[in-house]
C-alpha cells in the first residue's frame, strides 16, 4: 500500500505534461515555503553534499507518539521546490513513521532520479539523509538504521 502523501505528491505531478511544467511547478513550490530565520542557517543545521547550500532543522512536538516538525531554506530555487516536496512528505511524523517512508521508490515514481543533474539528485538523497537523521536522534540506535544508508545506496546506481 502507498503512503498516501506520496501518492497526493504523485498525482499532482502527473498533472503536469512535461519536465519543464514540473520545474515551474517546484519553484513554485519553493516560493511558498515559509521563511528560515537567518538566525537558523548555521553549519550544524545546514545539509552536506548538496552543490547549493541548504539548512534543514526540525523540533520535536509532543504527543503519543512525539511528531517532528521541520523547517528548511535553500540558496536555489529548484532545490527548494526539492524541500516542498520532502517536506509534504515527511513534516508532522512521528521518527518511525519518517524511517518508514519508502522515499527511494517515491523518488523514482515522480521521475526525479533521471531529470535532474547527478550533483542534484545527490543533494536529494543528501536532505533525506538529514531528516532521517533527525529522526533517528529521536528513536535512538536500536533502529538498526543508518543515517547514510540511501545516500550510499544512491552513489552505487
Amino acid at each position: 500500500m502507498q503512503d498516501s502523501r506520496i501518492a497526493e505528491v504523485i498525482d499532482n505531478f502527473s498533472f503536469l505534461d512535461d519536465w519543464d511544467e514540473r520545474f515551474r511547478y517546484l519553484i513554485d513550490l519553493g516560493r511558498k515555503l515559509p521563511p528560515m530565520d537567518e538566525a537558523l542557517k548555521t553549519e550544524e543545521t545546514k545539509v552536506r553534499g548538496c552543490t547549493s547550500q541548504v539548512w534543514i532543522i526540525d523540533e520535536v512536538l509532543s504527543g503519543t507518539p512525539p511528531r517532528l516538525q521541520f523547517r528548511a531554506d535553500s540558496d536555489a530555487h529548484i532545490v527548494k521546490g526539492l524541500i516542498a516536496v520532502l517536506l509534504s512528505i515527511y513534516d508532522n511524523r512521528s521518527p518511525e513513521e519518517i524511517l518508514a517512508v519508502d522515499i527511494k521508490n517515491a523518488i523514482g515514481e515522480l521521475g526525479l532520479a533521471e531529470h535532474l543533474s547527478p550533483n542534484r539528485a545527490n543533494g536529494l538523497f543528501s536532505m533525506v539523509e538529514r531528516i532521517r537523521q533527525l529522526a533517528l536522534q529521536e528513536v535512538g540506535p536500536e533502529s538498526g538504521q543508518s543515517p547514510g544508508d540511501l545516500v550510499a545506496e544512491a552513489s552505487r546506481e
